[in-house]
């Protein structure tokens, strides 16, 4: 009940996307993505929080992402790690396989007729110690249609001027692709 009320009151404020959860994670998200479907949202959009698919896992056998589509949202946003450094040793997947189940699960949202916003989880950690991967991560990205990029300082270890000089040179390469 005090997620739904919250998000009147951002739809009054006026604030555009609102990110609900994970609609997977537990029954009170289940409940509350349920109930949001009967609010009557005037200026802001629901959006539904997940990942990508997993690992060895097939898109349409993944459990993440058919909790995000049930839940209805226009748009999904879904967390990837754009960070080789990360994919390597926290996902423990090739960097290969990481651009897939990026790709894949946009095209796949996108095939279901929603919004694929993307998170791209320690970018500016990643660009900083391998910045041909995350480019690579921005460009898999934009191949498949994301409709936005959420550059992500996840761990928040990057100054302001990094994070301005690193946004700046990826809006001059890709421009309003991003």
């Amino acid at each position: 009940q005090d997620k739904l009320r919250i998000l009147s009151i951002l739809d009054e404020f006026g604030v555009t996307y609102i990110e609900g959860g994970w609609p997977g994670a537990n029954p009170k998200d289940v409940d509350f993505f349920s109930e949001a479907k009967k609010l009557k949202l005037r200026n802001s959009i629901l959006t539904a929080f997940g990942s990508t698919r997993k690992a060895n896992t097939a898109i349409n056998n993944d459990p993440i992402l058919q909790a995000l589509l049930r839940a209805e949202t226009k748009v999904i946003c879904i967390v990837s790690k754009s960070s080789a450094w990360q994919v390597e040793q926290t996902l423990k997947a090739s960097l290969t396989e990481n651009l897939d189940m990026l790709s894949e699960s946009i095209n796949h949202l996108k095939a279901n007729g929603r919004e694929a916003f993307v998170d791209a989880e320690h970018f500016f950690d990643g660009y900083k110690n391998d910045s041909a991967y995350s480019m690579q991560f921005i460009e898999a990205a934009i191949q498949a249609k994301a409709d936005r990029m959420i550059l992500c300082d996840t761990n928040g270890g990057s100054l302001p001027e990094e994070v301005f000089e690193i946004t700046n040179d990826l809006v001059k390469k890709y421009g309003k692709q991003i």
